[in-house]
């Protein structure tokens, strides 16, 4: 299997036609390009990486490969500035020796913690403040810039998690961490997203296919998602091909990055790269796209 994962996501059109001679000149994308998510200050690259394809039980298919070490610390070596992980992938002591070193201003981290039955062990679960101490020691880092509730699908998420939020609020106020915000798998918790103050940063599941997706009709998903947008949350694009499924075509790939890039609402996206070959594949494909 060649790609991918989580990612997709577009860039504000609005940024690109600054400077331009013509507003109808087409807009070239940029992989690297700094973007800022929503309103939390935190820049970092538009291209990012996702470390837990196939993720599951603190393991994901760069843990299995041999090679997670390896692949964080060759994609920051392209230009990749952020890395995405979780504590079902067990990504985080992984990140942290891949970017030994590296000061840590040069890059953007975002974890996220598992709240719901299983994904981890159930003794190691815990209070925020627990959860991210942890974090910060597995990823040996002081300070985390974005912590998420991972994978929520309940409408009523806002209501029956409050504590974790109350608790991750605290914990920004103190700079513990820089943002906080959620990743969900249901078009209801998607849309109690949109409605709560309390996002700063949002992971979507967007592509042209409706594949691995809250809704099978992307225009659906991209409604909500202009709207997340408007509001200034900042929104993380992620499985750009359908969770992988399309990863063998060509055409679709380009498809993907052009429909996800064109919407103008997704600040940045991340990917499930697996080589580094897979890593200079995309960097082309994302400069070839064309905005008009």
């Amino acid at each position: 299997m060649t790609t991918l994962t989580a990612g997709a996501g577009g860039v504000l059109i609005g940024n690109f036609r600054q400077g331009l001679a013509s507003p109808a000149a087409p807009l070239i994308s940029d992989p690297f390009r700094q973007i800022v998510l929503g309103k939390t200050g935190i820049k970092t690259t538009f291209l990012g990486l996702g470390t837990g394809f196939n993720g599951y039980n603190r393991s994901s298919a760069i843990i299995r490969a041999g090679n997670a070490k390896q692949m964080i610390r060759q994609s920051y070596e392209k230009g990749i500035r952020f890395f995405d992980c979780a504590d079902s992938y067990g990504t985080n002591p992984y990140t942290a020796a891949a970017l030994k070193g590296i000061p840590r201003e040069n890059y953007t981290l975002g974890t996220k913690m598992w709240i719901l039955p299983g994904g981890v062990p159930d003794n190691e679960k815990g209070s925020a403040p627990v959860l991210v101490d942890r974090f910060r020691r597995e990823l040996e880092t002081d300070y985390i810039d974005l912590v998420q509730l991972h994978c929520l699908t309940s409408p009523g998420w806002t209501t029956e998690h409050r504590q974790f939020m109350d608790d991750l609020e605290n914990l920004k106020a103190k700079g513990i961490i820089r943002a906080h915000g959620v990743s969900v798998h249901s078009f209801e918790a998607l849309e109690a997203a949109a409605e709560s103050q309390w996002v700063d940063v949002i992971h979507v599941r967007i592509n042209p296919f409706g594949e691995a997706m809250d809704k099978k009709d992307p225009s659906l998903v991209a409604g909500v998602i202009e709207k997340l947008h408007r509001s200034g949350k900042g929104v993380i694009g992620m499985k750009l091909i359908g969770g992988g499924n399309y990863n063998k075509s060509t055409e679709k790939i380009d498809e993907a990055l052009k429909y996800v890039l064109s919407l103008g609402t997704v600040d940045m996206i991340i990917i499930g790269f697996e080589n580094t070959g897979q890593i200079d594949d995309y960097i082309a494909r994302i400069r070839k796209v064309q905005l008009t």
